[in-house]
């Protein structure tokens, strides 16, 4: 028998949706910081911050609670006005926040901060908290919109992380349960590690699959329709949204998954082929195992999957 609805929401509040007492906690810690940061980049330079904005999944409300193999993260996006997008450098900017922040915890030892492919990074001891600082150059033709660049390779991608909350809150707006199949398919993905498989790729297939399938039959059965989706797809075909319009250009990666804001920008770039081979067979051996797990109706079979917190009901 397939688990209800009842029971699946019941995991995704118990165990993997963040706390809302642990939200307001990382709201006021994050607040904190971009307050401190702000004015101490002021300080030092003269470069002008215009907007601030809370992204990623914890804007998304598709963020996992914190355990040992499901860290929580914030992207914290400063928008930066007066700087060319074409003379300036990821590399710069992130030193600038980087030197801001060994000034604003000057008892922190430099390793404590972590300059990564498009952030710096901040990690709080005491919560565990990741705050990833993502300094983007506004684009004042278009409200909400930037460019966003890798430290790597110097490309630059414009980006609108309203938008992409948004694209979020619109596909919960259809189906009240997305966030919780995004949750479910994240805290599979993590299980399995499936590194490459990022979260803002995970919340598109969903999408995409929403859009396909729509939001009828069981929580369950569209978690394994996602799977499904993944194992017979291969991810070879390219996935749109209405949000790209019917114009976008040709992208040679083994996965196409244009971000709905910006079509120029495939989000699915860095993962090579071996990587789509490894996530499409992960995902038919994980459609498989919840088949099973559906037809015994047996728990156990379903913490192959997630692990060994799981459970649909409150333990006596």
């Amino acid at each position: 028998m397939s688990l209800s609805n009842t029971e699946i929401r019941y995991y995704d509040s118990a165990v993997l949706r963040l706390p809302a007492d642990k939200r307001k906690e990382y709201h006021e810690q994050v607040d904190r910081l971009i307050s401190a940061l702000t004015k101490r980049v002021h300080e030092q330079s003269d470069i002008k911050i215009t907007k601030v904005v809370k992204a990623g999944s914890f804007a998304k409300y598709t963020i996992l609670r914190k355990t040992s193999e499901d860290p929580v993260d914030v992207d914290v996006v400063f928008y930066i006005s007066g700087r060319s997008v074409d003379n300036e450098s990821l590399a710069s900017l992130n030193q600038l926040i980087y030197d801001a922040l060994i000034k604003l915890y000057p008892n922190k030892t430099v390793e404590d901060f972590e300059i990564q492919r498009k952030a710096a990074t901040v990690t709080f001891v005491g919560t565990g908290l990741s705050v990833d600082i993502v300094p983007v150059i506004e684009d004042p033709a278009r409200a909400g919109y930037g460019w966003q660049f890798d430290i790597h390779d110097g490309t630059k991608v414009q980006t609108c992380a309203p938008c992409q909350i948004k694209f979020v809150r619109d596909r919960k707006d259809k189906d009240p349960d997305f966030r919780t199949l995004v949750r479910l398919a994240k805290k599979w993905r993590n299980r399995v590690e499936l590194k490459p498989f990022k979260s803002f790729a995970i919340e598109l297939i969903m999408a995409h699959v929403l859009a396909k399938n729509g939001k009828d039959g069981s929580i369950e059965k569209r978690f394994r329709d996602f799977l499904l989706y993944i194992a017979q797809s291969g991810l070879k075909e390219v996935i749109t949204f209405p949000e790209n319009g019917l114009v976008f250009p040709s992208f040679t990666d083994p996965v196409v998954i244009l971000d709905p804001v910006c079509n120029t920008n495939n989000v699915t770039s860095r993962i090579s082929e071996d990587e789509r081979k490894g996530i499409a067979a992960a995902a038919l051996e994980a459609w498989e195992t919840a088949n099973f797990a559906s037809m015994e109706d047996d728990i156990e079979i379903w913490k192959e999957l997630f692990g060994p917190r799981f459970k649909v009901e409150e333990e006596e």
